[in-house]
């Protein structure tokens, strides 16, 4: 496991489908697809203002952004935003668990060695 402080390469679509491939034994091509079945279905409820949840997982919607006064930090020039939504993860509780279970074993054994 990696720790907080260790900068890891992320995992990309195309590592995340090799990953499933060789884990259900199934041709690239068709994890390819069903990936990405998933995201598209996903994106598309979420651009119809639908809220997405995944059991143990977590779930996805929408925050909505007003506008505002904003500045550029390098000139000062005051600039007005738009009003926009974004998408927001909120990560389950078994996720949480898990996630924190890893990085709090990994922690330990560091701080022993």
């Amino acid at each position: 496991m990696a720790n907080n402080n260790q900068e890891t390469a992320p995992i990309v679509k195309s590592d995340l489908i090799i990953a499933l491939s060789e884990k259900v034994s199934l041709p690239f091509k068709d994890v390819e697809m069903a990936v990405n079945q998933i995201l598209d279905c996903m994106s598309t409820a979420l651009s119809n203002g639908l809220r997405i949840e995944i059991r143990s997982f977590g779930s996805f919607r929408l925050n909505y952004c007003p506008p505002r006064r904003a500045h550029n930090p390098k000139t000062g020039e005051k600039v007005a935003t738009i009003d926009k939504y974004r998408p927001h993860f909120k990560p389950g509780k078994e996720l949480r668990e898990r996630v924190n279970t890893a990085f709090l074993e990994d922690t330990e054994v560091e701080e022993v060695v």
